[in-house]
């Protein structure tokens, strides 16, 4: 494609996105702003869940067509359950990169040019055939040299290649949704309830480090660096010398994929004990190494059968091999600590204690009226609380259903907010357990979460008599200073030192009352106006005299306030 094709394609791409948008939010305007004010409010209510989900059906159809960061979009608006109604996250939660793979050729070209050499002297193998496609890049299988499989110790390889003209498409979808994003804060709705360019930007940020294949390299070797001593836990090897922005090489670990229950347990392997283990990697990710993997689906975690036997194995035939750390969250101390509180009260059934985790991580406002939040999760513990889900099958679902409405509409009303990566670890967690879920119908989250609250009770424990340590001894301090400050201020008020400075107080009081009679001033005006309109076809005289007497109190509230200014 010549440099003329390509930016036609890209200001055609642009005007598809934009011109989406603005068709959505003219609907939004209509039955949102518009129906209200002419008192149809009620056909607006009617009409919102469908409208929404059709919505979110066209959006899937525009995401699989364009690609790109189309699809990234589409997933990401799938976790936002803080500020999306459930018709659109639902239907966009099974969002995958739906794409066809590129041509050979194609990344043939774009890996040469990003290794600088021919594939058949970087590579004794290469496979044209993809193991994978996705929006961004697709992967093949390979075959290292003679030479670099002496210096790495590796043979076979998966190689990623990044789609071409991937650093475009990205370019332009980012311009795309910031256009887009300016045009949601005009929309009173949607600025109520979210900073559009803020959540944009936020997913600049993880979209552009995931193009970055270095960037993922060196997340790949962070993770290995935490699990080494972890028998549980493995990660592909990285093949520095044939990596590049574009290109990366490392070892091939594909086996079992960790949703295929056939296949584990023809290899003698107990899916409900994946599940398990699965959970408490998770939970070790967050809590101990604060690194975590925030894209866990099926597609990136295998099950690599292992002799029993071997070292530290705890007696299990089988390790997790994680891949792809192109999405990874890392959790900073204060997160880690609001965490580490929300454990331990959903471990407790603690409602308060989850309200105050949650303001303390940041996700509700200080402001928030807290009363009704804490009464729904209350209800929430007293109900569900403990059930597994398979006993939450047998729930009757038009209960479930009545309570899971009632407490997404007000937590949607709450003033709510996502920190910084705490979006990637809302993902990373809900796939865990979507995925020990399928693995084991039984899997009981609170009881995965049981042990870590225990541990970090203890570990708090200690921490509390620390502080309260502390606290003593800065007690005990202002406690002895005291009786000498309280000397000092008695001994200033009876030598006359201490005075009072109201004057500021009384400028305001003065500038208040003279609000209040120029508003006084500004509602005789209103009424003599009206009333001599009124009186202008029975009382002719009395009518144009109060009109003209109405300017009087126009002019002081117009003008009285500029002498105190």
């Amino acid at each position: 494609m010549t440099d003329a094709a390509a930016q036609g394609a890209h200001r055609a791409r642009y005007r598809r996105i934009v011109s989406f948008a603005a068709r959505e939010f003219a609907k939004i305007w209509w039955f949102e702003l518009v129906l209200p004010k002419l008192g149809l409010s009620s056909v607006s209510e009617r009409t919102r869940a469908p409208r929404m989900q059709r919505f979110a059906k066209r959006f899937h159809v525009l995401a699989v067509e364009l690609g790109g960061l189309m699809i990234k979009v589409g997933q990401f608006m799938s976790s936002r359950l803080d500020v999306l109604p459930p018709e659109i996250t639902k239907e966009l939660e099974g969002l995958q990169d739906e794409v066809p793979p590129v041509p050979f050729t194609g990344i043939r070209a774009a890996a040469e040019a990003e290794l600088g050499r021919p594939l058949e002297e970087a590579y004794a193998w290469f496979d044209e055939t993809p193991v994978a496609a996705a929006s961004l890049g697709q992967a093949h299988r390979a075959r290292l040299s003679a030479q670099d499989a002496a210096d790495t110790g590796l043979g076979e390889v998966v190689v990623k290649v990044q789609r071409p003209g991937i650093d475009e498409i990205v370019a332009v979808d980012l311009a795309a949704l910031r256009r887009v994003a300016r045009w949601a804060m005009r929309v009173r709705l949607v600025a109520d309830r979210v900073d559009a360019p803020g959540l944009v930007e936020e997913f600049a940020q993880t979209s552009l480090e995931e193009i970055d294949y270095l960037h993922e390299a060196a997340s790949a070797e962070r993770f290995r660096e935490n699990f080494a001593d972890d028998p549980r836990v493995s990660a592909p090897e990285i093949v520095w010398e044939r990596s590049t922005r574009k290109v990366l090489t490392l070892s091939d670990v594909t086996a079992i994929k960790i949703n295929d229950k056939d296949a584990l347990r023809a290899a003698g392997i107990d899916p409900s004990e994946v599940a398990d283990v699965f959970a408490e990697v998770m939970f070790d990710q967050v809590f101990t190494h604060s690194f975590v993997h925030a894209d866990p689906h099926p597609g990136n975690i295998f099950v690599t059968p292992v002799a029993a036997s071997g070292a530290g194995s705890a007696g299990r035939n089988f390790r997790l091999t994680f891949i792809d750390f192109g999405m990874m969250a890392e959790v900073p101390d204060n997160l880690r600590a609001g965490l580490r509180t929300l454990l331990i009260a959903v471990a407790g059934r603690d409602s308060r204690g989850l309200v105050t985790a949650a303001q303390e991580i940041g996700v509700l406002l200080p402001s928030a009226d807290t009363a009704e939040l804490e009464r729904a999760l209350r209800a929430l513990f007293a109900r569900f609380g403990g059930m597994g889900f398979a006993e939450l099958s047998t729930v009757d679902p038009r209960e479930f259903t009545a309570f899971a409405d009632e407490f997404g509409d007000m937590v949607r009303s709450l003033p709510l907010q996502l920190p910084e990566n705490m979006l990637l670890l809302i993902r990373a967690v809900s796939l865990t357990s979507g995925m020990c879920s399928s693995l084991n119908p039984a899997f009981n989250v609170w009881d995965a979460a049981e042990p870590y609250a225990g541990r970090l009770l203890r570990d708090e424990s200690g921490n509390l008599m620390q502080d309260m340590a502390q606290q003593a001894m800065e007690t005990a301090a202002v406690t002895y200073r005291l009786p000498k400050r309280i000397d000092a201020i008695i001994t200033r008020v009876d030598d006359g030192d201490v005075t009072f400075d109201t004057s500021a107080l009384e400028r305001r009081l003065d500038r208040l009352e003279g609000i209040a009679r120029r508003i006084g001033s500004g509602v005789l005006f209103a009424a003599m106006l009206v009333g001599g309109a009124l009186l202008v076809a029975t009382l002719p005289p009395l009518g144009i005299t109060l009109i003209c007497v109405s300017a009087l109190p126009l002019l002081h509230s117009v003008f009285g306030g500029r002498r105190s200014r």
